[in-house]
């Protein structure tokens, strides 16, 4: 047998996200101090609240199928957080609640691409993002962006990329790598394009409760007459730290939204009945001053990141993670060994200072790197100290080897 797999899995390249966070916990088990900036995973716990009810929700028993879509509860709660929250209207049907926000988007992808359909998003982007585009049978057109526009496309890059294929634009603000958010007139710019085109718009907003000194509105809001080709998703891991409860949805048309619940029932079938239980409590369980703590990290990291030689930083104004240009130092060496690309500096850096990043180019932009502040402030300043270091070991000298 030539071929045991298909083509589609054979060509998924794995999660340089999940791989370098294997390698840190690897090195970790070892009693090697490594601080881990590289997984985007809150480090505070899920609400004591939401907790309560998941486990109110398995000594009562409630632990039976639901619904494909989630129970109507959580729906009609999601329902009242977009309208209460987002200014968007949405009835519970048009509410489809899966096992992560990660999960949402791969059944939103098979439920509306064709094969040959072109998807259109920004890079810097979300490693799964080319992905889960691929699997559905579709081809990612990415719009490099850069830091003249804090990494956001434009509406005149927009414009450009749109051809006849193009069956969705994807946007992700704030955004996972860049941190960069969204402001509104930008926002209506890209809409002024989009009328123009009869194409879907997802809008992954899951880091949407975490921003600093802007405030986070969404394309669905600032446009709301592109509603039917608009779908938001959003989801528990990020503003309530539940990750591991594996919890996410999305409001979308009801054409959409009834595709969406066809496929769910014949994948996962329902999400997780105990999350779920979790999901409707921490609704009203988010402690605004996770977000004064982000912040805090946020300034003490991005000026420790300023201060190195070679290194420019764009200030993020959302999510939890700095990415850092660090072109200034290739071509440097360390012991011998020149750095030659992003993955080189993050290796180097998790071996000689025990600092655990992502190279850019898992995420399209190859001379940076990202690091994750959510961890202590100890262990920033630590983490700032120990890749100062590093930079001043740095020698332009050619290697040798």
């Amino acid at each position: 047998m030539e071929h045991r797999l298909s083509t589609r899995v054979r060509n998924i390249r794995p999660s340089a996200t999940m791989s370098v966070d294997g390698k840190t916990k690897a090195l970790l088990a070892q009693g090697q101090p490594v601080i881990n900036m590289s997984v985007g995973e809150p480090d505070f716990d899920t609400p004591t609240a939401a907790a309560f009810a998941g486990i109110r929700a398995i000594t009562n028993g409630n632990t039976r199928y639901t619904p494909a879509t989630g129970t109507l509860a959580l729906r009609q709660a999601i329902a009242r957080k977009l309208m209460t929250e987002n200014g968007l209207q949405y009835t519970p049907e048009q509410i489809i609640i899966s096992s992560g926000a990660k999960h949402t988007l791969y059944n939103i992808f098979v439920s509306i691409c064709e094969e040959g359909d072109e998807v259109i998003f920004p890079a810097p982007y979300w490693v799964s993002y080319p992905e889960q585009v691929a699997l559905a049978g579709a081809k990612s057109v990415i719009v490099s962006c850069d830091a003249s526009t804090q990494y956001k496309m434009t509406a005149a890059q927009l414009e450009a990329a749109i051809t006849p294929k193009t069956k969705a634009v994807l946007l992700n603000t704030p955004c996972n790598p860049t941190g960069s958010v969204y402001h509104e007139d930008e926002l209506a710019a890209l809409g002024e394009v989009l009328r123009k085109h009869d194409v879907f718009i997802v809008l992954d907003e899951i880091y949407e409760r975490l921003v600093y000194d802007v405030e986070q509105v969404s394309l669905a809001r600032v446009c709301p007459d592109l509603a039917q080709n608009v779908l938001v998703v959003n989801g528990f891991s990020k503003a309530f730290a539940m990750t591991g409860w594996r919890l996410g949805y999305v409001a979308a048309p009801p054409d959409v939204a009834k595709a969406l619940s066809g496929l769910q029932s014949h994948t996962t079938g329902s999400p997780s009945t105990i999350s779920q239980a979790a999901g409707l409590t921490a609704l009203d369980s988010f402690d605004p001053t996770v977000v004064q703590t982000f912040q805090h990290r946020r300034d003490t990291l991005v000026a420790g990141l300023q201060a190195l030689s070679g290194v420019t930083c764009v200030c993020p104004e959302g999510a939890f993670y700095a990415f850092p240009d660090i072109s200034g130092v290739i071509g440097q060496s360390l012991h011998g060994r020149t750095i030659a690309s992003a993955n080189d500096y993050c290796e180097l850096l998790l071996e000689h200072a025990l600092v655990a990043s992502v190279p850019g180019d898992a995420f399209g932009a190859p001379g940076h790197v990202r690091f994750s502040y959510a961890v202590s402030d100890e262990q920033i300043a630590e983490a700032i100290s120990r890749m100062k270091q590093f930079h001043d070991q740095l020698t332009a000298e050619p290697s040798h080897v």
